[in-house]
């Protein structure tokens, strides 16, 4: 097939959007989406595999399992930083499939090495560290779907090919454990590892939580190299793009999406640890799935209201309902003398996971509209040429503060599973890294009010 490089993209034309733009615009983000279920699945597979390592002969501390829970976090967010800028460099369809096909490392790697019970820690390592390799690709998915769609559907557009990634991390929490329990690749897999518990013995395939999404990876590259689409319109350097970090709505919004996104990513990755350490008579592995599931699905439902009612408005309340969620979490928490209660705590956890899919599609509707309304403001008066190039301005730097942004809010995947350890190892409980998660949201609130929903007539129209 011929490579497929669109030399005229004008969404915002309502003739050119309803005879194709629709149609292309749909295309693309229904190969982004699947790319970008698999890329969270890689990701947060190590949650799902860091559990089950003692339990084949693994033996690392606590503190060292969270931090391989931790890491794949950290290289992710990392990683973000640079695929930030990658779309416009390479265009979205080449950058989407060779991203996507990097998967394939970490996959091979863990199905390898967590056969052999004499496998170092430092190699752990490097598999966590590999697993980043999935949360970079969503920094790149969100600043390629942005460019596809009129500001109008923005929020919804962007909202569904986010939620539905994320529901790449409950895809792997609940994928996971079935897949382990059986030789789903026979003599190919390699043999089962034995897990000794009590006098209870049992089989397990720890290699297939990486081996089963191999052939997946492989499908959605190929559809991506094949199907997809670059856009010549929307092509910069990286020089032309960091003018993004001159303007103060590039750090606002890193600071309100590490409070959305990094509340989901960070509670995902720690979640199964969390159970494990103050419910442990509860498996941790039947429960976990659900939290990313309700986030994830409830991710468009952010987007939609955002662009009914406002992204700043559903913000601002939002994070209102996150501050009370951890102080529900903290009631229901064992405490001295006290057991606590298992299901208080997953409500108020089921509570928090929601909270954050709304945060994560209305933060994200609302860096669109800032730099097109900033650019549109400036140009007005101007003629039809300046404010053409005021929409493609604007859509460049929002795509780039889309993705850059998502960079800074997914270090909340290394921060939350981290505090919960330093919390638990200082002070026996995970209560001191919740009362600091509540004074984070509170500075979130009153940011969010100050400069988004404070005289928002007389400022930017979010």
């Amino acid at each position: 097939m011929a490579v497929r490089v669109l030399t005229r993209w004008d969404p915002e034309d309502a003739a050119f959007w309803e005879s194709e733009g629709r149609f292309v615009a749909s295309r693309n983000l229904a190969i982004s989406i699947p790319s970008l279920t698999l890329a969270f699945a890689v990701w947060m597979v190590w949650s799902a595999v860091v559990v089950n390592l003692p339990n084949v002969g693994f033996k690392f501390s606590t503190e060292e399992l969270f931090w391989l829970a931790a890491l794949p976090s950290l290289c992710g967010a990392t990683l973000r930083i640079f695929y930030s800028f990658m779309v416009p460099i390479f265009g979205g369809r080449r950058w989407t499939a060779i991203s996507t096909a990097s998967l394939l490392l970490p996959a091979i790697g863990i199905g390898v090495f967590v056969r052999d019970p004499a496998t170092s820690y430092s190699t752990f390592v490097m598999l966590a560290l590999l697993c980043g390799f999935g949360g970079g690709n969503f920094a790149s998915s969100m600043a390629n779907i942005n460019f596809f769609f009129p500001k109008a559907q923005k929020g919804t557009a962007l909202g569904l090919n986010a939620g539905l990634g994320n529901l790449g991390v409950s895809l792997v929490q609940f994928v996971v454990p079935l897949v382990i329990t059986i030789g789903v690749f026979g003599t190919l897999g390699g043999e089962p590892q034995i897990w000794i518990k009590g006098a209870e013995i049992k089989q397990m395939w720890l290699q297939n939580a990486g081996f089963v999404w191999v052939p997946f990876i492989a499908v959605c590259a190929l559809a991506a190299w094949y199907y997809m689409d670059d856009l010549a319109t929307y092509r910069a350097s990286f020089s032309e793009q960091v003018v993004i970090f001159r303007s103060k709505h590039t750090w606002i919004m890193c600071w309100l999406y590490l409070g959305t996104f990094g509340s989901f990513i960070g509670y995902s990755a720690g979640f199964p640890l969390l159970i494990k350490s103050q419910f442990p008579q509860i498996n941790a592995l039947s429960y976990a799935w659900l939290g990313p599931l309700v986030s994830a699905l409830i991710r468009p439902l952010g987007g939609w209201l955002s662009d009914k009612l406002g992204g700043a408005q559903v913000t601002f309340w939002n994070f209102i309902a996150m501050a009370a969620g951890v102080a529900g979490v903290l009631h229901f928490l064992p405490q001295v003398g006290q057991e606590g209660n298992f299901y208080g705590f997953l409500a108020m956890f089921m509570l928090l996971f929601a909270t954050a899919g709304v945060g994560n599609g209305s933060t994200f509707s609302m860096i669109p509209v800032i730099f097109l309304n900033e650019r549109q403001r400036a140009a007005a008066g101007r003629g039809r040429e300046a404010e053409e190039q005021a929409v493609r301005d604007a859509n460049k730097e929002a795509a780039a503060v889309l993705g850059f942004s998502s960079a800074i809010g997914a270090y909340g995947g290394f921060f939350i599973p981290m505090s919960y350890g330093v919390s638990i190892s200082m002070f026996g409980g995970p209560a001191y890294a919740l009362y600091l998660f509540i004074v984070f949201y509170l500075t979130c609130i009153v940011m969010t009010w100050w400069y988004y929903t404070r005289f928002i007539e007389n400022y930017v129209t979010v």
